[in-house]
């Protein structure tokens, strides 16, 4: 997998911003979320790329990686 254009940035989320694409530091490994899943009360299952899921409570606060265009919003 080749790594999307733009500059990475590090941001704190929570459950409602989070996307697919942003990595995150969970047990000394970085892992990429390739899906997720809207739970009750704002949470969410993010699946990453190797097959592992982390469930987020609407709550939690993570600092994770995110690519970022300049000059066009900040969004991919």
């Amino acid at each position: 997998m080749t790594a999307p254009p733009g500059v990475m940035v590090a941001v704190e989320v929570d459950a409602s911003a989070v996307r697919c694409g942003d990595q995150l530091l969970v047990g000394g490994q970085v892992h990429t979320v390739r899906d997720m899943v809207a739970l009750p009360h704002g949470g969410k299952r993010l699946e990453f790329q190797g097959g592992e899921t982390f469930t987020m409570r609407s709550t939690t606060l993570l600092w994770i990686t995110r690519s970022v265009r300049p000059g066009r919003g900040g969004r991919r």
